[in-house]
């Protein structure tokens, strides 16, 4: 079964809604949440602000619907977000050390999706962002975003690319299927689109988790083993002994 995440959830000074938006997004069906923290940085040796601590939300997890386990909330600095403007989207694909660049759709952007800058990114492990929040807002942003999102499909094949709500309010959320479906508008193939709120998202968390080691990481997952009987590779004589 698919791990769908939502790796932009918007943080405000009211930790009440902020409860109440991560509360809707278990209840959509997602199993990981981020909680966006933005910095602006303005000096070289600036100070971040300590992000908010999941036990100041919560006392016990929210239950994933039709899941026995809690979701998971991240508000460490576990993945770093690049938003680049027209002067440094290269850079942002090329030399800093993110794990994400968001991609603007809220406007029409100043500037064409160059392959080489963008491939880069995608040997380095970088994702692309794209929000859909402000396409359910205006029909403007939702011209740009579908535009914006189409012009970098052209460009990474839709390779690496993640889709996320950057949501205020529960209403700004949807389902991760729908989020999927909504990925097809965007360009993306439906393997692709179901990759952007699910296998795309984990790989981006692997990538942030690398960044605090020397070599890398590896992350192993058990697997339920069949048993011998329901296995439609075995002979037909050897199942008759099974069953015996």
């Amino acid at each position: 079964m698919a791990v769908f995440a939502d790796l932009d959830l918007r943080a405000g000074s009211d930790l009440k809604a902020l409860r109440g938006l991560v509360e809707n997004a278990a209840h959509l069906g997602y199993s990981v949440v981020a909680i966006n923290h933005v910095v602006e940085f303005k000096e070289k040796k600036q100070e971040i602000e300590k992000p908010i601590a999941v036990s100041e939300l919560f006392t016990t997890l929210p239950i994933v619907q039709g899941k026995s386990r809690p979701i998971k909330v991240l508000t460490r600095l576990t993945i770093i977000v690049s938003d680049p403007s027209h002067c440094n989207v290269l850079v942002a694909c090329t030399h800093l050390d993110v794990d994400l660049v968001c991609i603007t759709v809220t406007e029409k952007l100043p500037f064409y999706f160059k392959r080489p800058p963008i491939n880069v990114a995608i040997d380095r492990g970088v994702g692309f962002e794209l929000v859909y929040s402000p396409a359910i807002k205006d029909s403007t942003m939702r011209r740009y975003t579908i535009s914006n999102a189409l012009n970098l499909m052209q460009v990474c094949k839709g390779k690496n690319v993640i889709l996320s709500s950057a949501a205020e309010r529960p209403l700004e959320i949807r389902g991760p299927y729908d989020v999927a479906n909504l990925g097809l508008l965007f360009g993306l193939s439906e393997s692709d689109a179901r990759a952007a709120v699910s296998t795309n998202c984990r790989a981006a968390l692997l990538h942030g988790e690398t960044r605090k080691t020397a070599f890398g990481i590896i992350s192993t997952v058990k697997k339920p083993r069949p048993s011998e009987a329901d296995d439609d590779s075995l002979p037909a004589c050897k199942k008759a002994k099974c069953e015996g």
